[in-house]
C-alpha cells in the first residue's frame, strides 16, 4: 500500500486569509558567540535590527513575537526566552512574546503559531525569531542535551551521541527494506558542502569536502553508528534568524509605501504538521506494512501539498529539507515523491537534486552545510525559501524559483512540519 491519509481524515483548504513574508535576517552561522563573550540577547538583537533594516518595517508596527528555542536552559542556563525579545529593544516592551519549543522543529512551529494569530485577525505583524547558542559546552555534553529531543530515559540516557545512532538506524531500516549504498549518502554530503560555498552565512563555506573523503572511512571520517559516518552529520552551531509575517491588509499598505505590488511579495501557500510517536522503534513498527519508512513525515508533506494546491513534487522549484544527517535527506527524497519509496538513490545518481538539477534539494547548503542551531533551523529554512521566491538568494539563487517547499523535523521525525512558500 502507498500511504495517503488516515481513515476518516478530512483536510480543510488553506485559510483564505493569506499570510505574507516581509523578510528577515540571519546571523553568520560560523560565529562562536561565547568566544565573542556575547549573551544570547545579543544574537536576538542583531537579527531584530538586521530584519528591520531588510524589511524597512517600523518596529512600532510589531504586534506580537514568538521565539523558537530548544534548550536554552541547558546551553546558556536561561529560560523565559520569550521575555528576552523585549530586552532586544525597549520599544517592544508590553507586546505579547512567547517561547515555542518543538526540538529541531521549534522554528517551524513558532511560525505556525504566528500564522494562526494573523489568520484569526488578532495580529497584523508578528516577529518570529529562532535562536540557539550551542558552542557553550563540549561535544559530549552537548550530545546529552540533544538527547532530550528523543525519549531520554529509553533512547538517550547513558548513550554516547544518541542522535547519530538513531539516524544511523534509519539507514539500517532502508537497507533492510530496500538496500542502500552508502556512496549515495556521501554524495548528499558532498552536494550540501558544495552548495554551502555559495552561501555567505553558511558555517562550512570555507571547509573542504570531496566525494572521496565523504565516502572513505578512516581517521578523519570515522563510523558513528551502523553505516553513518562523521561526514554524514550536521554540526554544532550558534545562530539566530528573524522573520516578519504580516496580514494581507498590512502588507498592502507596506507594499504601497515602498512602491511594490502585493503579488510580488512571497507568502505561505500551505502547510502540514504531524506528530509521530516519540520512540524511533515505534515509528518503524507502524510503517512495516507501508511503503514509506516514516509515515507521519509523508503525511505532513501530503497535507502541505493539498492545502497549497501542489499536485506533486514537480510543481516545486526547489526543496529546503531537514538534513541533520544525510539519512534524513535520503528519506526526504522519496517521501516528497521524487522517486518510488526506497529508490532515492536514483534521484541522486541522476543529479535531479543537484544545484542545477530538475528539483534541487538544499541549494543553501542545508543543515549539513549552513549549520544547525536547533531552534533557529526552521526559521532559517523559511527565510531561505523567501529569498528564493523573492529572487534575492544571490549566489545560491535557483533561476525562476516560484514555489518552494520546506521540511523541518524535530526529534527522530517526531514533529514534522512541511510548508510551501510562493507568490
Amino acid at each position: 500500500m502507498v500511504y495517503t491519509f488516515l481513515p476518516n481524515e478530512k483536510l480543510k483548504p488553506m485559510n483564505q486569509k493569506p499570510v505574507y513574508i516581509l523578510g528577515g535576517y540571519q546571523t553568520d552561522f560560523a560565529r562562536n558567540w561565547s568566544k565573542e563573550n556575547k549573551h544570547i540577547v545579543a544574537m536576538i538583537r542583531e537579527v531584530l535590527e538586521g530584519g528591520i533594516m531588510e524589511t524597512l518595517l517600523p518596529i512600532e508596527d510589531i504586534n506580537a513575537a514568538f521565539v523558537a528555542n530548544f534548550a536554552g536552559e541547558l546551553y546558556v542556563n536561561q529560560g523565559l526566552l520569550g521575555a528576552f525579545l523585549v530586552e532586544a529593544d525597549s520599544r517592544l516592551t508590553g507586546i505579547p512574546s512567547t517561547r515555542v519549543e518543538a526540538a529541531c522543529a521549534s522554528g517551524s512551529v513558532a511560525i505556525l503559531n504566528a500564522i494562526a494569530f494573523i489568520q484569526a485577525g488578532i495580529y497584523d505583524v508578528v516577529w518570529v525569531v529562532g535562536v540557539e547558542q550551542m558552542k557553550t559546552v563540549g561535544g559530549q555534553e552537548g550530545s546529552k542535551y540533544l538527547g532530550r529531543a528523543a525519549w531520554y530515559e529509553k533512547e538517550a540516557k547513558d548513550i554516547d551521541f544518541p542522535f547519530p545512532k538513531l539516524f544511523g538506524r534509519l539507514v539500517d531500516v532502508y537497507d533492510k527494506r530496500y538496500g542502500i549504498e552508502t556512496k549515495y549518502l556521501a554524495a548528499i554530503a558532498e552536494k550540501n558542502y558544495a552548495n554551502a560555498k555559495r552561501n555567505p552565512n553558511a558555517q562550512t563555506r570555507n571547509w573542504y569536502m570531496s566525494f572521496d573523503h565523504a565516502n572513505t572511512i578512516g581517521e578523519y571520517n570515522r563510523i558513528l553508528s551502523g553505516k553513518l559516518r562523521l561526514t554524514d552529520c550536521s554540526h554544532v552551531t550558534d545562530g539566530a534568524v528573524s522573520l516578519f509575517l504580516a496580514s494581507s491588509d498590512y502588507t498592502k499598505k507596506h507594499a504601497k509605501k515602498h512602491n511594490k505590488k502585493l503579488e510580488s511579495i512571497p507568502r505561505i501557500l500551505g502547510w502540514g504538521q504531524t506528530t509521530a510517536p516519540v520512540e524511533f522503534d515505534k515509528k518503524i513498527r507502524e510503517s512495516e506494512k507501508d511503503n514509506y519508512v516514516l509515515l507521519y513525515t509523508r503525511k505532513a508533506i501530503l497535507h502541505a501539498f493539498k492545502k497549497s494546491g501542489v499536485k506533486n513534487c514537480w510543481d516545486l522549484d526547489l526543496v529546503e529539507t531537514h538534513d541533520c544527517f544525510t539519512s534524513a535527506e535520503y528519506m526526504a527524497i522519496d517521501h516528497f515523491g521524487l522517486t518510488a519509496p526506497g529508490e532515492s538513490w536514483k534521484a541522486i545518481e541522476n543529479g535531479v537534486v543537484n544545484f542545477n538539477g530538475k528539483l534541487p534539494f538544499n541549494p543553501s547548503g542545508g543543515l549539513i552545510g549552513v549549520g544547525h542551531p536547533v531552534g533557529a533551523t526552521g526559521v532559517r529554512q523559511i527565510l531561505d525559501a523567501f529569498k528564493q521566491v523573492n529572487n534575492t538568494a544571490k549566489d545560491y539563487q535557483i533561476e525562476n524559483a516560484r514555489k518552494v517547499a520546506t521540511l523541518n523535523i524535530g526529534g527522530s521525525a517526531t514533529t514534522n512540519v512541511c510548508m510551501i512558500i510562493g507568490k
